[in-house]
């Protein structure tokens, strides 16, 4: 042994150094088919799905293009066990590959031999290395989804566009410049993901996927947008953001459209949204609008959020009152230098950001304070003016004076708005008179009632909205349970301490609010609502987490349980991966620890997952 020898470090026989591989090696076609074992391969042929995401592939196993060829071996061992299973398999019984999942991997090319795949209905082939795709992937016509993002294509080929069963395609963040109009062939498009690229204008062909709900062409270099656009007569979202626009055709056509972005771009003007009855959101913010367009406003009686952040507004009308469901107004850095007190009687507003105005007559210390700071505000300045009317001119009577909206009124907005008028009853002729307005959504809420109104039955088969937070209610009517179309029900702060249990039968319901009252459990009957997403149950006095119940909600993706009573989160809470949104502060549980649930829902249910014992 040398002098330098008895010097170096010695590893003990036993080292675990000696198990580990090289964190970076080089992947050949040779190492990549041994990703493809035979206990896989088994596994697809019985369910009909596999899955190589992940696995670091340069290339695609040759053997997933023969996928139900047998080779040599399985065929000799056939030729013995005609008669019985081979290795726990029946060969007759193989299923034709329907779910392909080659994603986040290294590969560069697709194989002209996926035509031999003319099974498949599910292909993910995102995040990889693509540069093209092959033209034979025109003959998979089964395919309802795919999945090509995060790629370096730069073209797409014209047999791509005879995949006349798509559903869903996603295409974003490639090197596409040009769509062809050929897409216009897709006819069965539901959802449309361009973003992330380089086009400069949207195919004319776009007009023809009448079933489209959601298109997002957002981070492009779009200059223009096409007029046949307004032919989506059922999209919900519409996402045009990080652009060029300077204009954009009338877009009242579209009546179910839900979601507008189109924050970063050129616009000078509000868009014409005139006809579009349903918008939710509108998001234009760090564009170059300079007013807001009265007769706009008067026909988005839905809207719930206006983002105008980053634009040139130098005046708010005081038509902005007639946006009675607005819970959030961004006008951020703009150039007011004043605020209509009518803001401050927006019943449903929660978040006015005013940060960055020249504003003279409201105090900077005021704007600083909040919200509530400024709309309390707003209101004693009006009150202080005596600018308030009593009468049908105003939205905001006493309820000794009333005056109910008639028909005609509500048929503009297909709403009925009776909030903050300390409400006691409502006459059953008030839902009589909506009823023939064909309303679909109803706001009751700041009021002082003790029961849902027996008249809101007669709106039992077309609401879809319903809101009676801020009330007196101790219980809810069996009869709610017959409004089998709405999608959102707020009851927050009321006193409820339980829900019946024919809410079961409100399976379109996707947004429940039952925050701020007095649940000692969630209801039976919330597990039982397929279509929930928003679940909303702070501060309660809810003392468990029913992982059993939770998990039957599978689409749900918000979850708020903070500021209850709950000393214990079950680990089993972290395979929920569905969720978006996981709300948990303020309870009396141990763990996770604060400075877990401050990271946010990712790190938690990442966190609750480990927790699992490894015998589940």
């Amino acid at each position: 042994m040398s002098n330098l020898d008895k010097y170096r470090p010695r590893r003990p026989p036993n080292s675990r150094f000696r198990k580990l591989n090289p964190i970076f090696h080089l992947q050949n076609q040779e190492s990549d088919s041994k990703e493809l074992s035979s206990h896989l391969i088994k596994l697809a042929r019985k369910s009909g799905q596999l899955s190589l995401s992940g696995r670091g592939l340069a290339s695609v196993p040759e053997k997933v293009w023969q996928l139900d060829e047998l080779d040599e071996a399985e065929v000799r061992l056939l030729e013995v066990r005609m008669d019985r299973e081979v290795e726990g398999e029946r060969w007759w019984e193989h299923e034709p590959l329907t779910w392909l999942d080659l994603s986040s991997n290294c590969i560069t090319q697709i194989s002209p031999k996926i035509k031999n795949l003319a099974t498949l209905t599910v292909l993910n082939i995102h995040n990889n290395n693509l540069d093209s795709i092959p033209s034979e992937l025109g003959c998979l016509t089964k395919l309802t989804r795919l999945n090509i993002s995060h790629n370096k294509l730069t073209a797409l080929p014209l047999s791509f566009f005879k995949l006349c069963e798509l559903r869903s395609l996603q295409l974003s963040h490639n090197h596409l410049e040009v769509i062809s109009d050929d897409i216009g062939d897709l006819v069965m498009l539901e959802n449309l993901d361009i973003s992330h690229n380089c086009l400069s204008i949207l195919p004319p062909g776009i007009g023809f996927l009448t079933r489209l709900t959601q298109l997002d062409a957002s981070h492009n270099k779009l200059i223009d947008v096409p007029p046949d656009l307004t032919s989506l007569r059922v999209l919900l979202k519409l996402d045009l953001s990080e652009n060029q626009l300077s204009f954009l055709p009338p877009l009242g056509d579209l009546r179910k459209l839900e979601m507008l972005y189109l924050q970063h771009n050129q616009l000078v003007t509000l868009p014409d949204v005139t006809g579009c009855m349903a918008l939710k959101e509108l998001h234009l913010a760090d564009n170059a609008v300079k007013e807001i367009d009265v007769e706009i406003l008067e026909g988005l009686s839905r809207l719930r959020v206006l983002n105008l952040r980053d634009n040139k507004l130098e005046l708010i009308p005081e038509e902005i009152s007639s946006l009675q469901l607005l819970t959030r107004f961004d006008l951020t850095n703009n150039c007011l230098s004043t605020l209509p007190d009518i803001v401050g009687f927006l019943p449903h507003l929660q978040s006015l950001q005013l940060d960055g105005n020249p504003l003279r007559s409201i105090r900077r210390d005021i704007i600083q304070c909040g919200t509530s700071r400024i709309l309390k505000f707003l209101r004693e300045r009006c009150k202080g003016e005596g600018n308030i009317t009593v009468g049908s001119e105003s939205n905001f009577t006493s309820s000794a004076e009333v005056k109910f909206p008639d028909r005609y009124m509500m048929r503009n907005g297909r709403a009925l708005s009776l909030a903050m008028q300390d409400l006691t009853e409502i006459p059953d002729s008030v839902f009589l008179d909506a009823v023939e307005a064909e309303v679909t959504s109803v706001d009751i809420s700041k009021n002082k009632l003790k029961e849902v109104p027996l008249g809101l039955k007669n709106l039992a088969s077309r609401i879809t909205d319903l809101n009676v937070s801020c009330n007196l209610l101790t219980m809810i009517s069996l009869e709610l349970g017959l409004c089998q179309n709405l999608q959102y029900l707020d009851l927050q702060k009321n006193l409820l301490e339980d829900l019946p249990q024919s809410f079961e039968c409100l399976t379109r319901l996707r947004e429940l609010v039952i925050a701020f009252n007095k649940f000692s459990e969630l209801p039976e009957c919330v597990y039982k609502l397929p279509g929930l997403e928003i679940l909303i149950a702070r501060g309660n006095q809810l003392t468990k987490i029913d992982i059993s119940g939770l998990s039957q909600l599978k689409r749900l993706a918000t979850l708020d349980l903070a500021d209850n009573n709950i000393n214990h989160v079950p680990p089993e809470l972290g395979n929920m991966t569905q969720l978006r949104c996981l709300e948990l502060t303020g309870n009396s549980f141990r763990q996770p620890r604060h400075a877990i649930l401050m990271k946010g829902t990712v790190s938690i249910l990442s966190y609750l997952r480990d927790r699992i014992p490894q015998d589940q």
